[in-house]
């Protein structure tokens, strides 16, 4: 099931991507809430990079998969508090909800050098979402600038999460308007490369706009468990 589940939404972004011009974008299975042995079983249909919500319930689970699957790749793509980022800085390979100086100093300060530099992305509120994380477009290249400046982290590039239009087509413009940003940030910095944005029900708008890696999750996994 979670081979058959894999292999069609591989093929539907290829398809969008076909359909657009554009390089199919990589693929973060998004297992918050999913138990261990869901993401276990989609790891060995192939998949490799997971995106989870809250840091502890993703430590947890990466630490009981290591053995067996220890060449995960896990991403942080839920709002992180500051005291928070220490264990965050030790659990994930990426973190793609930076918006602020106070997380970017501490994840920089907990990241273990020899583990290679943290992954960032930075969290764009591209459409001024009262109630929404992420930074103003404004400040980006001052938060880029001071992710730049530290050597335990790696700059990447950019995530967003429009305004959940019940239309997906009224999320276009948002898409278009972080490609713009993007593409602004990877003039200037040279490792940026990754434009996260598109989820289950809109992620071929976000791959014709310009998305580098698409975030899906109920395709995946199926509907999430309730919570206890």
């Amino acid at each position: 099931m979670s081979a058959d589940r894999l292999r069609i939404v591989l093929q539907r972004i290829q398809n969008a991507a076909d359909a657009c011009g554009r390089p199919a974008p990589a693929l973060l299975a998004v297992s918050k809430t999913q138990p261990a042995e869901a993401v276990a079983a989609l790891a060995a249909a192939g998949q490799r990079a997971f995106g989870e919500n809250y840091v502890q319930e993703a430590a947890a689970k990466r630490a009981a998969l290591a053995d067996r699957y220890p060449d995960l790749a896990w991403h942080l793509i839920g709002h992180l508090q500051s005291n928070k980022a220490a264990q965050a800085a030790q659990t994930f390979d990426w973190v793609h909800s930076v918006d602020r100086p106070s997380v970017i100093a501490a994840l920089a300060r907990h990241r273990d050098p020899a583990r290679g530099p943290l992954n960032v992305l930075l969290q764009v509120n591209v459409e001024a979402e009262p109630g929404k994380s992420g930074c103003a477009p404004e400040d980006l290249p001052a938060l880029a600038a001071r992710v730049a400046a530290e050597p335990t982290l790696a700059l990447r590039g950019l995530m967003s999460i429009p305004v959940p239009h019940e239309d997906p087509e009224l999320r276009r413009p948002a898409f278009r308007r972080m490609r713009a940003l993007f593409e602004q940030l990877a003039a200037q910095h040279p490792g940026v490369g990754t434009l996260s944005m598109g989820m289950s029900d809109d992620f071929a708008i976000a791959i014709e706009e310009g998305a580098t890696l698409v975030r899906i999750g109920t395709a995946l996994f199926g509907p999430r468990p309730p919570k206890p």
